[in-house]
């Protein structure tokens, strides 16, 4: 039997002053992608000779059931443009996972996609967006910042 000790979850603050920190949960789907781009330099004379770094980026794509607020939350931070956090909330020990923190930080909806409502099965909503910044913190070692 699953012993789950943690849940992905968005986060963000509704006030300027930061008083009042809204969670939304359940997220059905999470995909994050990470393009840590780099390209070989070469020239006439020798190959692999450097190396080119390109800026990192971090993009999501979430899903989340077209029935509850989430999906009415998550369209309301798009319509706005309000940045969130997109993390691991852990309950408990959390020793059966490989990360005890994961946090997206300053991320932005930049596409949101519901599907259609049929007679079986509960309509979903795909929100897609960009994060500015991320870390990690993997079981009993270092953080990792890209």
């Amino acid at each position: 039997m699953a012993d789950w000790k943690s849940r992905l979850v968005v986060k963000y603050v509704e006030n300027i002053d930061g008083a009042t920190d809204h969670v939304i949960t359940p997220i059905d789907s999470f995909t994050p992608s990470f393009a840590l781009n780099a390209e070989v330099l070469h020239s006439i004379e020798q190959t692999h000779i450097g190396v080119v770094y390109s800026p990192q980026n971090i993009s999501f794509s979430m899903t989340v059931k077209a029935v509850g607020p989430a999906a009415a939350e998550l369209t309301r931070l798009a319509l706005t443009g309000t940045r969130f956090e997109i993390s691991v909330q852990e309950s408990g020990d959390g020793t059966h996972w490989s990360f005890t923190k994961v946090v997206l930080t300053d991320c932005i909806i930049t596409a949101a996609n519901p599907t259609n409502a049929s007679p079986t099965g509960a309509p979903t909503a795909t929100f897609s967006g960009f994060s500015l910044a991320g870390s990690a913190e993997a079981a009993g070692k270092n953080s990792i910042v890209p």
